[in-house]
């Protein structure tokens, strides 16, 4: 009888064990108008840099930037991913972790801005040329700095007076287009600014007020801009946008997340302060091993650019992520609406 009594509890207390040492079902998430990958990867595994490994594991998901209201998501603790659309979701009524989840879900994550500091240069084409020169300096001195005194070749026959000011580039390399060696244009490397005290007739002397980098003799003069810093916000793109990184602020070969690039895309194209572009690589593969199965592989997803500052052909733009190694030449992509 008492072992009769013991199976009975048995059978009666083991379902109940196996149903509490199951896992909480992963919360879902409806995605709404106005959601991004950046902001759902902020929200609920507090990473935004996390949306990358979304979008390459989702081939529901078009574009990385973009998700569409109606879209289902799992909340996982370390992980996200969509519900595949011949899924049925069944939201579980009483789970814990669901109904915790719920009152959070509801609000949409802020939405991502980067700053331009205005040192970040630009690239001019060829044929440009600046406002004025610095032409000498205080004591043949090749390096000055704040407070330093310089002459300029700006003078009272072009309305320049006492207390004008102006801002100070070095003019760099040409930038060539990596895949073509078509000449871009010019960097220009922002260095400081300056203000005239004295002023001749084409000739004028300066102190130097600000300095971001040595100034010497030949630094380029443009007319003064106040360089506030600017918080850019992120914006879809309103076209197609296929392009390339065609140098870096530091002009070297390896490029990496923090850095600022110049792209081939600019108002002419359609780009736009604030659009993300995705850093992509054609994988390469040896056709003996395939047999002419294969013509095209899935390309390799670098990173991340947000153009800060379009110009009409060329951008600066910042890379925000890094997954890989990025190269001077690498390519640029915008999957739109």
């Amino acid at each position: 009888m008492k072992i009769r009594l013991l199976l009975l509890l048995a059978l009666l207390v083991t379902p109940s064990m196996v149903l509490a040492a199951e896992p909480d079902e992963p919360a879902i998430y409806v995605i709404k108008q106005g959601d991004t990958l950046w902001g759902l990867s902020d929200r609920f595994i507090k990473d935004p840099w996390y949306w990358p490994n979304m979008w390459s594991k989702n081939g529901q998901v078009t574009n990385p930037h973009f998700i569409y209201p109606g879209q289902k998501l799992r909340i996982f603790p370390d992980h996200l991913e969509f519900v595949p659309k011949e899924q049925v979701v069944v939201v579980p009524q009483q789970a814990p972790s669901a109904a915790a989840a719920a009152e959070v879900l509801q609000e949409v994550a802020a939405e991502k801005t980067y700053t331009l500091y205005g040192t970040e240069g630009f690239l001019v084409e060829k044929g440009f040329k600046p406002y004025g020169l610095v032409v000498g300096t205080q004591h043949d001195r090749t390096v000055m700095g704040v407070d330093d005194i310089v002459y300029t070749d700006i003078g009272a026959d072009r309305n320049a007076v006492s207390g004008d000011k102006f801002s100070v580039f070095l003019k760099d390399a040409m930038v060539k287009h990596p895949l073509d060696n078509e000449e871009m244009g010019s960097k220009l490397i922002p260095l400081g600014t300056l203000q005239l005290t004295d002023v001749e007739r084409k000739s004028s002397r300066a102190i130097i007020t600000k300095s971001f980098r040595e100034i010497g003799p030949g630094a380029y003069l443009l007319p003064y801009k106040e360089q506030r810093r600017r918080e850019i916000k992120l914006k879809s793109c309103s076209s197609d946008l296929k392009g390339y990184i065609i140098d870096s602020y530091s002009g070297g070969r390896v490029i990496a997340a923090g850095d600022v690039v110049y792209v081939d895309l600019g108002t002419s194209q359609g780009a736009e302060a604030g659009n993300m572009l995705y850093i992509v690589r054609d994988v390469t593969i040896d056709q003996k091993y395939v047999e002419g199965r294969i013509d095209k592989l899935p390309q390799e997803l670098l990173g991340a650019v947000v153009i800060l500052e379009p110009g009409k052909k060329t951008s600066v733009a910042l890379v925000v992520k890094s997954i890989d190694t990025i190269y001077k030449g690498d390519r640029l992509v915008s999957q739109t609406k």
